[in-house]
């Protein structure tokens, strides 16, 4: 997470040119906020938790990233509200620009890929695994209620049920 993000701030790839505001603190390397990267981690793990069921590995890892891609349409609109990080051209989707969720699809797929290559997936995961994930749901999706953004709480609200319901399926297939 760090070198996507350091490569991100540094180049513009993949997530097109942005950068950090001064309320994340300190930062790694000059660049990234020490903190960032520990805060998709539990995105990744929720999203691949929340995509269990029946399906071959490579559906697993596309489905487990659209679910990103969801999460981030409601986060980084309110992040961006709060002056967490700024994309200096702005962009089409309450400033932030479309190719910020191409590099979230992208970054996606290979921490998706990465944590289901390396991780003990054998089985249904257990339903806590997704509570970091619903927990940065309802807290951005009021963010960007008490921002007056519309789309993205009404996409937070929809995948908060969508992350309970799964989290009680799996807590039943359990």
């Amino acid at each position: 997470a760090y070198a996507i993000e350091a490569i991100g701030v540094a180049t513009g790839f993949p997530y097109g040119t942005f950068y950090y505001g001064d309320a994340l603190g300190p930062r790694f390397a000059e660049i990234v906020p020490y903190l960032l990267p520990l805060s998709y981690a539990p995105l990744v793990v929720g999203s691949v938790a929340a995509a269990w069921g029946t399906r071959p590995r490579l559906l697993h890892v596309l489905y487990a990233t659209l679910l990103l891609v969801w999460m981030d349409a409601v986060l980084d609109p309110g992040a961006a509200s709060l002056g967490f990080w700024v994309w200096p051209q702005g962009g089409a989707y309450y400033g932030v620009p479309l190719s910020n969720y191409a590099g979230w699809l992208l970054s996606g797929v290979l921490a998706t890929a990465l944590l289901l290559a390396t991780g003990r997936w054998s089985g249904t995961p257990r339903p806590t695994l997704l509570d970091s994930a619903i927990i940065a749901t309802s807290f951005w999706t009021g963010v960007t209620v008490l921002s007056g953004m519309v789309a993205p709480a009404l996409l937070g609200a929809t995948l908060f049920a969508y992350l309970l319901g799964r989290r009680s399926y799996l807590r039943v297939a359990k």
